[in-house]
C-alpha cells in the first residue's frame, strides 16, 4: 500500500498551478456531473501525475468504478461537517475506504443530497478526523478562504488541535467558490507554514471534463 501522506507532502506548488495534479474532483456519485471512470481516463490521457475524486461524505467510485485502481489515483472523500459555528468540508486522502470507523461516516444517499441538506450534517469533526487516522490517511481542510470563520489563525489552530494535517491551498475559487470568500488564500497559506502542514490543492471539479475548470 502507497504511503499517500508522503505522497501528497512531496508534491510541490508547481505540481498543482501546471495542472499535474488536481485533488478535488467531484463525480456523479455526489453532485459532480462527471463519470467517476472518464474523468480517471481523461487525467490520465492528459497526462496527470495524481489526482483524486472526492465525493461528498462517500467512497462508492472506488467500490464500482473499473478505473479506481488506476496508478494516478489518490483515494479520497470530501465530508461535511461543522466546526463549532464554522461549516466546513474536510478532505480526507488515502483512507482505507472499508475500514470500521471511518466507513459510519459516510452518507447513503450522497448523489440524492443537495447543498441544503449537507447544511444538517451532524458529523462530529474531532471523531472523523480520529477515524481518518485511524484508516490511515490524512485529513485536510478544503478551500479554506470560504470558510466563514471571525479568526482564520484561531480557526487553524483549533483545527490542528483536533488533529488537521493539510490545508487546501493552491485552487483557483470556480463556480460560487469565487463569490463566498470570506478571507484571502495567502492568509492561510502563512498558517499552513506556521502550524508545518501539508499544502494541497485542486479545482473542485464538478463538470464532466477536468478541461472546463
Amino acid at each position: 500500500m502507497k504511503n499517500f501522506k508522503n505522497l501528497i507532502k512531496n508534491l510541490t506548488e508547481e505540481d498543482f498551478k501546471q495542472n499535474r495534479v488536481n485533488l478535488h474532483i467531484h463525480s456523479t456519485f455526489s453532485d459532480g456531473k462527471g463519470d467517476f471512470s472518464t474523468l480517471v481516463e481523461e487525467a490520465e490521457k492528459l497526462g496527470f501525475k495524481y489526482i483524486s475524486i472526492t465525493d461528498h461524505n462517500t467512497m462508492k467510485g472506488y467500490d464500482k468504478s473499473p478505473k479506481a485502481s488506476s496508478q494516478i489515483l489518490i483515494p479520497g472523500a470530501e465530508f461535511d461537517v461543522w466546526c463549532g459555528y464554522v461549516f466546513m468540508h474536510l478532505l480526507s486522502y488515502g483512507a482505507d475506504r472499508n475500514h470500521p470507523e471511518f466507513k459510519k461516516f459516510f452518507s447513503s444517499d450522497s448523489e440524492k443530497e443537495s447543498d441544503i441538506a449537507r447544511l444538517f450534517s451532524k458529523r462530529n469533526l474531532k471523531k472523523l478526523i480520529d477515524s481518518i487516522h485511524q484508516a490511515g490517511g490524512i485529513a485536510v481542510l478544503a478551500h479554506p478562504a470560504c470558510c466563514w470563520c471571525l479568526s482564520p489563525e484561531r480557526f487553524v489552530k483549533k483545527l490542528v488541535n483536533l488533529g488537521l494535517d493539510g490545508i487546501e491551498i493552491y485552487y483557483p475559487y470556480p463556480r460560487l467558490r469565487g463569490i463566498l470568500k470570506f478571507h484571502n488564500e495567502e492568509t492561510f497559506k502563512k498558517a499552513a507554514e506556521k502550524y508545518n502542514l501539508i499544502k494541497t490543492g485542486g479545482t473542485d471539479c464538478h463538470e464532466t471534463s477536468l478541461k472546463l475548470n
